[in-house]
């Protein structure tokens, strides 16, 4: 890098407007090199302006995950009330089976009762038919 100083040197001795030229030329591209255009440097309007929109832009989407939040936890509640309301008529659809099949033991073991005791009076006919047949036999 040219100091200043080399730089006024160079123009103040220059032989001809054409040298000085190419000295200032050559300066410029210096200062290109050390510094990049002002259109690709972030400046503190800029920067604040893109600071604005990201909050805005993370404020929509907070807004926009609240409202679906809510949306999931509505259909969730919604879930969850058809889910019980689906238990609770399994709950009474069975109930009412076991009631029947209660029902219908019951009748069976009382027609197997039935059954059981005309076996044992048949049963006791025949043995007390079977003891007077064998006292008339002696």
């Amino acid at each position: 890098m040219t100091s200043v100083i080399d730089i006024y040197e160079r123009l103040r001795t220059a032989p001809d407007d054409a040298t000085r030229a190419r000295v200032i030329a050559e300066a410029f591209e210096q200062l290109e090199d050390r510094y990049p255009e002002i259109k690709d440097l972030a400046t503190s309007a800029g920067l604040r302006e893109t600071e604005l929109r990201l909050l805005k832009e993370i404020e929509q989407l907070r807004a926009d995950l609240t409202t679906e939040i809510e949306q999931v936890r509505g259909e969730i509640k919604e879930t969850e009330l058809k889910l019980t309301r689906e238990i609770e008529q399994l709950r009474a659809d069975l109930t009412k089976e076991i009631e029947q099949l209660r029902a219908d033991l019951t009748k069976e073991i009382e027609q197997v009762r039935g059954e059981i005791k005309e076996t044992e009076l048949k049963l006791t006919r025949e043995i007390e038919q079977g003891r007077m047949e064998g006292r008339l036999e002696i």
